[in-house]
């Protein structure tokens, strides 16, 4: 019969449990996280084991100079031996001594824990966000892999406090080991004593520590949904929509529902942890008071001196204290090696692209184009094809126009020749070698892209514009001449700071724009790389129709003798194209120029006219 089942009900138990045996497995990542603590910086490191070793000495020194001084003091006492009392000033001062040494390596080392754990914290926030930016975008759009992401974060700044348990915990055994063999010297049954007054406290915290990892673990993806109702309640994003929606009412609801819940499940186990508690707590005080009865019982019979009284009782109520925190620490630290193992398993996800080992360069100037042989793409755990069946090229220099209805696989399609996907099936070919030969660097830095859902940062006018190619950050006239181009420098001459100025009202000073002014600093981002391939993603969407006509001259210019693919549902827009690919359920249906499929009659023919329709 499993032991805790037996000593606890089973409504206690949870199906993520940890098993003892899992619990002491996960010790096995202790040594990967002390590594990177070394990584971080080892001087502080290394100074800080070094006076952990002499701080954990000196309780013994102190307790065994106390016990001098008072078998020194009932001599003088007893005797009247006035010549000695200078020993007994030496006595003290020792003492003394050892007590400022204490105080202030203990200063020390805390000082050096801290400066050690925000060290670890920043460069383990770093780790995570180098290890981020080298996964798949299909990964993102996986909810196991943002729990897991989530839980990553958390062992920031979390593990710092484990960081600073872990090298107490080490300290405190060095410091039992002086203590106990003065103990044993004296009395070795008092151990036992000691075990009975600490061994039940540490199997209620372990089982309890246990019961709390479970019951957080398997309420990650509920956190993550209150944590975006509070998102959602309270901000300057969404105030808009939960006014003219009413939805404060159903958030509010949402988050009384799902935080009464966690407060519940907390409840019910912090009350049986606290009554279980208060039972072993009753234990280990009659175990202590159990030794020192021995201990006044050896005194008064005259097996030991006063001095060897306060000694051994100091000794065993210090015992006492260190073994009950090694053994809760030991409970906390393995504890914190299991949420070390989500740390460590967000980094051993692997992408799933495979980058080339001798990758080719990308040609300058593209050949040929890009072919697509029968492309298929499915997501990540989804059942129907995003796209499938793909057979087209496109040619150098041609400007290739996307259109279908919403969930046609358009974005899709552009993300998977900007390769941010590879094919679930079927080749994409650039000038005849498959795009997963080449750098997949240089490739992204050969694409320019602006998607409709663009973000819009909260960073100065120039900051937003320069994301378009992050390495001209400083280049202002290149910045200043994307905006031009995209007809932001209208309205960004006006603004306070100019191109200084910060957007957004998450900071101070920040002036929020309208939709078609964020839609012109995205279209400013596409002028900003020289890229051999350009990709708009309904980037007019916002725009009135002066103001797109006038983009898309522009635009025109831009991409003359360079490829370009442009999706929107705006037929005057889509015209301007080369050829314009037709997508329905993610296939190909129709590919030609704007005449040639209106001469077709088929499905472009039937969007086009019930558009223009809408104009008569």
């Amino acid at each position: 019969m499993n032991f805790w089942r037996f000593l606890f009900p089973k409504s206690l138990s949870g199906e993520n449990e940890l098993t003892y045996g899992e619990r002491m497995a996960a010790l096995r990542n202790l040594p990967k996280f002390f590594k990177m603590v070394w990584q971080t910086n080892y001087w502080l490191t290394i100074t800080n084991a070094l006076l952990r070793i002499i701080q954990s000495a000196i309780p013994l020194a102190i307790l065994y100079t106390g016990k001098l001084i008072i078998d020194h003091v009932i001599l003088l006492s007893q005797n009247k031996i006035n010549h000695s009392r200078h020993h007994l000033w030496q006595l003290v001062a020792m003492e003394f001594g050892l007590v400022i040494l204490s105080d202030s390596v203990g200063k020390i080392i805390t000082l050096l824990d801290t400066l050690l754990g925000d060290l670890f914290a920043n460069n383990t926030s770093v780790k995570i966000l180098e290890h981020a930016a080298i996964l798949d975008l299909d990964q993102f759009e996986d909810a196991s892999f943002y729990d897991m992401l989530e839980r990553a974060r958390q062992q920031t700044v979390g593990r710092t406090v484990l960081l600073s348990q872990t090298l107490g915990q080490v300290q405190d055994i060095i410091t039992m080991g002086f203590l106990i063999t003065g103990l044993v010297l004296f009395n070795p049954w008092l151990i036992l004593l000691l075990l009975i007054a600490v061994i039940p406290a540490f199997l209620g915290e372990s089982h309890f520590n246990n019961k709390t990892y479970a019951l957080y673990f398997g309420q990650t993806s509920e956190r993550r949904e209150l944590e975006y109702i509070r998102y959602l309640g309270a901000s300057d994003e969404t105030a808009k929509e939960v006014k003219i929606f009413s939805l404060s009412g159903f958030l509010i609801s949402r988050f009384h529902y799902l935080s009464g819940k966690f407060y519940r499940d907390s409840r019910q186990l912090s009350l049986r942890r606290t009554a279980w508690g208060t039972v072993f707590a009753i234990l280990g005080s009659a175990g202590y008071y159990g030794a020192y009865l021995i201990i006044m019982l050896r005194t008064v019979n005259g097996n030991q001196s006063i001095g060897d009284l306060t000694f051994m009782a100091g000794t065993f109520m210090q015992l006492r204290g260190l073994l009950q925190g090694v053994l809760g620490r030991f409970v906390f630290i393995s504890q914190g090696a299991v949420y070390l193992r989500d740390l460590f398993d967000f980094f051993d996800i692997k992408p799933h692209m495979v980058i080339a080992a001798n990758p080719r360069p990308f040609p300058h100037p593209i050949q040929h184009g890009f072919v697509f042989e029968n492309v298929g793409f499915k997501y990540f755990n989804g059942e129907k094809w995003a796209n499938r069946h793909l057979n087209f090229t496109l040619h150098a220099g041609e400007k290739l126009a996307l259109v279908g209805e919403n969930g046609a696989g358009k974005t899709t399609l552009v993300k998977l020749l900007s390769r941010l996907y590879d094919p679930t099936e079927g080749r994409i070919l650039l000038d005849g070698y498959d795009l997963r030969e080449y750098n997949l660097a240089e490739l992204r830095m050969q694409v320019g892209i602006i998607f409709q859902d663009y973000l819009r940062y909260q960073m100065s006018v120039a900051q937003n514009i320069a994301i378009g190619d992050i390495r001209e950050k400083e280049n202002r006239a290149l910045i200043v001449s994307a905006a031009k181009q995209s007809l932001a420098n209208i309205f960004t001459e006006k603004l306070p700071g100019k191109y200084d100025q910060m957007l957004g009202r998450r900071f101070g000073q920040g002036i929020e724009l309208s939709g078609g002014e964020w839609q012109k600093i995205a279209l400013a981002r596409a002028y900003m790389k020289d890229a051999q391939l350009l990709i708009l993603d309904e980037p007019t969407a916002a725009l009135d129709a002066r103001a797109e006509y006038d983009v898309f001259l522009r635009f025109a210019d831009l991409t003359r003798g360079r490829s370009s693919v442009l999706i929107s549902h705006r037929f005057s827009t889509v015209r301007m194209a080369d050829r314009i690919l037709v997508l329905e359920k993610g296939e190909l249906i129709e590919i030609g120029s704007h005449d040639e499929l209106l001469a077709q009659g088929g499905h472009y023919a039937e969007l086009f006219h019930l558009q223009a329709m809408g104009y008569r």
